[in-house]
């Protein structure tokens, strides 16, 4: 496995002072060798030329948030971070790699969850270059490896959860454990992308939806959960209300009420407070037992 290796380049803009006197001098050299017809000075000053040419080629730049890979005839020679004007040997490739925050999202995937229920769900995953030479050299093409793993990360991690919970024995869902379920992508991928020299810095999911097919039956299911549940917590309330009448009633001795007017009592305040419908109020002037 290839690591990086940081290395230090000269600065550039010596060499470049130092080129551009070379230069001057080579030309005003060549100049006088032809003024004076000298064949030995005309070749001398045309291979100093030379040389400085390819002097040149070993100037580069390095751009903010930029790297460059430098091989010596296929061999790696180490990673220049440092930003400016460089130099170094004219005989390195000098490959350019970016080391700035990206992010992409995934596209929409059609997964099966836990339960086998068909899913949508896509993600976006930030990420950054934090070993350039494991970037280049370990994989090919590091940014569709990216792409490749982090869509196959969602994937299997889709199908460990359940869209969603209906009951207390199951503990994490992708709609209910937003956070626990971003930790884990981020880990999954991770884990994936670790030999390509890349650091995932986030990954949440972006897209989480029924698949189309299904979506109609499973959005009534959910609006019957969350009118079982509403329900639930009224009856709760009323119940609650009713004791607390009751209780009242007793203590300030406000009427004196048997168990069959207790009875009908309740079942009028029930109707009353569990209604979703306004009620109907109607005056018994008689008696109850008539």
């Amino acid at each position: 496995m290839i690591r990086e290796i940081k290395r230090d380049a000269a600065s550039g803009l010596v060499w470049l002072f130092g080129l551009l006197f070379a230069t001057a001098g080579i030309a005003w050299w060549f100049v006088q060798m032809v003024r004076t017809e000298n064949v030995l000075g005309i070749i001398g000053a045309s291979a100093t030329a030379v040389v400085i040419f390819i002097l040149w080629i070993g100037l580069f730049t390095v751009n903010p948030n930029e790297a460059k890979v430098l091989q010596l005839f296929g061999q790696y020679a180490g990673t220049v971070h440092e930003q400016g004007l460089k130099w170094a040997n004219p005989f390195y490739t000098k490959r350019k790699i970016s080391v700035r925050v990206r992010n992409f999202e995934t596209g929409k995937l059609k997964v099966n969850d836990k339960r086998g229920t068909p899913i949508e769900i896509a993600a976006v995953v930030v990420w950054k270059v934090v070993d350039t030479a494991e970037a280049l050299f370990e994989v090919d093409e590091f940014e569709d490896y990216v792409h490749v793993q982090s869509e196959s990360a969602v994937r299997g991690m889709a199908t460990q959860y359940p869209y969603d919970t209906y009951d207390e024995t199951e503990e994490h869902s992708l709609t209910g454990n937003i956070n626990e379920i971003a930790e884990r992508l981020q880990k999954e991928i991770q884990d994936r992308l670790e030999k390509a020299g890349v650091k995932v810095i986030e990954a949440r999911i972006s897209h989480l939806a029924y698949a189309p097919e299904i979506a109609g039956p499973m959005l009534q299911r959910q609006q019957a959960s969350a009118i079982i549940a509403a329900r639930q917590k009224i009856v709760e309330g009323a119940v609650g209300m009713v004791e607390t009448a009751l209780e009242m009633l007793s203590k300030q001795n406000i009427v004196h009420l048997d168990e069959e007017r207790k009875a009908a009592m309740v079942s009028n305040l029930l109707v009353v407070l569990c209604s979703d419908r306004a009620t109907t109020p109607v005056v018994n002037a008689g008696s109850l037992y008539t």
